[in-house]
């Protein structure tokens, strides 16, 4: 749903945009500089559209900052300028730094056909072998020559969909570019990022999405899609009442290909394996800042993932990551200090900002400085809430400790050693189990943060819980989910939440929340609180091949493991840990019709309730690997 945020603002951007200064900042901004508009072409001679804002002030020569884009470039006209003082990116201006935005090929104002996650072209012989590396090449070449004043080192960076092309700007070679940071980029359509959990389809992101991007783009223009109308603002009523993944696409048509694209690939077949970065990430030169949210609803997959492959093909490389408690964007926002009900004790986007990304662009690009001292990895742990500066993701100190679920819903770090012991719960498609406990009509960014007691509540939310930590406990590294399971049909989703629940006395500071006044007041009751630190699905049918998915055999017991994303977070002493295991996280992720199938041909009768067993005995110890530091 972020996504679909950005896009909107990309189309308020298209909305006139007047001379006069609305603020100081704008006004220093029009005073000190002046905005050009170029079409560049690429070695196939298509021709793509860039907004070039440069400094008036020549006395020295500047570096260029570049973002590719298919969400706009906007506004259009020399004397419309974007609003690039609204956060930290005015550092950049007063910097004196050369900045540029570019329509993507096929979107907006420049030529050619868009492609979603357009694979990277390996092997480019002639000029017609394009892709986004080569484009990127193309358009750096071009700057470098063509814009007076430039002292020939070039940054690219972007947030989600432009942290797709920042990647791709990665494997560009051009020899100008210096410093690359993609910022929750695109990765994995299918793993981990957007539209697919673990081969599972992230229904509320795709379709909202989708109803506004990616449409027929015949010639270059400034008019965006227009979407459609929701009958309800209620979005579990809506994707419910629309049903199997058949009347979804009956909505969005045949204009936008990729929807359709999708569908008619149900596995992590080439298609899909193509359009994975990560198999593309060997050759890394410049300079590399992967940037995340661990609370990123949309890409928390993506800069986890591209940082460790670049580490683990490019041994060489200077690659780091910083990851803070963000949801998707938050770092580039001017407030960082919560994401929902949770506090994180100060403004983690401003520490970010002032600390970590403009000195390593100015360092990189103008030479200013020493060399920031950044370090490999980091991080900030929520819970304890301080930034750690590590020398390793995960940390050397790390270790994998399981922790049981125990009969009665207890959870213990030892073993269970009781015999034929379960917990059962009934998933209905009828009644899936919702993501957040609210009414809302757009997707939320806090639910990767919400209180859980509305689901631990629901009698198809099988719940363990530990006893109360008589000393903080460290997580930091990839959760893996080790269940034994059964269905009494031929498929089931897991669903497996890491939960941190806080004391019943525990209540925020006042002082804290009129220190920083974007932090709302403590009325929500956080004694209690049932705070989200992680929490993933997997589609049952691909427990052991994303390739080649299989049918359960009927209420046999079956392992199904699976990796979440990374997590930092120090569960405080008298705290407690809770695991969640449910089968269904709507509209979320889509309905599994419990029957083994290709879900995307799925009809409104093909679902059907399923008896779920969760197993925690001493032949069948389910558990969740946690990374704990010692």
């Amino acid at each position: 749903m972020r996504k679909w945020l950005l896009l909107a603002c990309a189309v308020m951007f298209l909305l006139p945009v007047a001379c006069k200064a609305v603020n100081q900042d704008s006004l220093w901004m029009y005073e000190h500089y002046t905005k050009k508009e170029v079409y560049i072409t690429m070695r196939d001679g298509v021709k793509l559209f860039t907004s070039i804002y440069m400094p008036k002030d020549q006395s020295e020569k500047h570096p260029i900052l570049m973002t590719r884009t298919p969400y706009s470039c906007a506004p259009y006209g020399e004397n419309a300028f974007r609003p690039l003082y609204k956060n930290h990116y005015k550092e950049y201006l007063k910097e004196g730094y050369i900045m540029v935005i570019q329509d993507v090929r096929g979107t907006w104002m420049s030529e050619g056909k868009f492609v979603n996650v357009r694979p990277f072209n390996p092997a480019k012989k002639g000029k017609k072998d394009i892709d986004e590396a080569s484009d990127t090449y193309d358009t750096i070449d071009w700057l470098v020559k063509n814009i007076t004043g430039n002292n020939g080192n070039v940054g690219v960076f972007g947030i989600s969909y432009p942290g797709f092309y920042s990647t791709m700007a990665a494997l560009s070679g051009h020899p100008a570019l210096k410093a690359v940071s993609p910022q929750a980029p695109v990765t994995d359509w299918f793993i981990g990022d957007d539209f697919h959990h673990n081969g599972a389809f992230m229904l509320t992101d795709a379709f909202s999405f989708y109803t506004v991007f990616d449409h027929p783009h015949p010639k270059p223009t400034t008019e965006g899609p227009k979407g459609i109308t929701y009958y309800t603002h209620d979005n579990y009523k809506y994707y419910l009442e629309t049903g199997a993944l058949p009347n979804f696409s009956k909505i969005i048509g045949d204009s936008v290909p990729f929807w359709n694209e999708m569908y008619a690939h149900p596995t992590y077949d080439s298609w899909w394996k193509a359009r994975n970065v990560r198999n593309f990430l060997q050759n890394v030169k410049p300079v590399m800042l992967e940037v995340g949210g661990l609370f990123d609803a949309e890409d928390c997959f993506g800069a986890w993932n591209t940082y460790k492959t670049i580490e683990e093909k490019n041994p060489n490389a200077n690659n780091r990551i910083v990851m803070g408690p963000w949801y998707h964007g938050q770092w580039a926002s001017n407030d960082g200090t919560h994401l929902g009900n949770v506090r994180f004790g100060s403004n983690t986007s401003e520490y970010y900002a002032n600390n970590i990304e403009i000195p390593f662009f100015n360092y990189y690009l103008k030479g200013k400085g020493q060399a920031p001292a950044i370090a490999e990895a980091t991080v900030f742990f929520t819970g304890e809430n301080n930034w750690k500066q590590l020398p390793k993701w995960p940390p050397a100190a790390m270790q994998e400790a399981p922790v049981y679920l125990q009969e009665n819903g207890k959870l213990s770090f030892s073993k269970p050693s009781t015999s034929n012991s379960f917990s059962e719960y009934v998933s209905d498609p009828a009644k899936p189990v919702p993501y957040t406990e609210d009414v809302h009509f757009n997707r939320t960014i806090n639910y990767m943060t919400d209180d859980q007691r509305f689901a631990a509540r629901r009698p198809d939310v099988a719940v363990f819980e530990s006893e109360a930590l008589d000393q903080d406990l460290t997580l930091a590294g990839p959760v893996v989910a080790d269940l034994v399971a059964s269905t009494s049909t031929t498929d089931a989703d897991f669903v497996v939440k890491v939960i941190d629940v806080f004391p019943d006395d525990f209540k925020y500071e006042e002082a804290e929340a009129s220190e920083h006044r974007r932090i709302p007041s403590a009325t929500y009751p956080m004694g209690g609180y049932q705070m989200l630190v992680r929490g993933d699905i997997m589609r049952g049918k691909f427990r052991n091949s994303y390739e080649a998915p299989e049918a359960f055999v009927p209420n046999q017991p079956t392992t199904v493991k699976f990796t979440l994303p990374d997590v930092a977070h120090t569960f405080q002493k008298g705290h407690r840990i809770m695991i969640q295991v449910q089968s269904s996280w709507f509209p979320l992720a889509d309905r599994n019709p419990q029957q083994f199938m290709d879900i995307y041909k799925a009809t409104d009768k093909d679902f059907k309730k399923a008896t779920i067993r969760i197993y925690h005995d001493a032949q069948h110890p389910s558990n969740v690997i946690l990374p704990v530091v010692k």
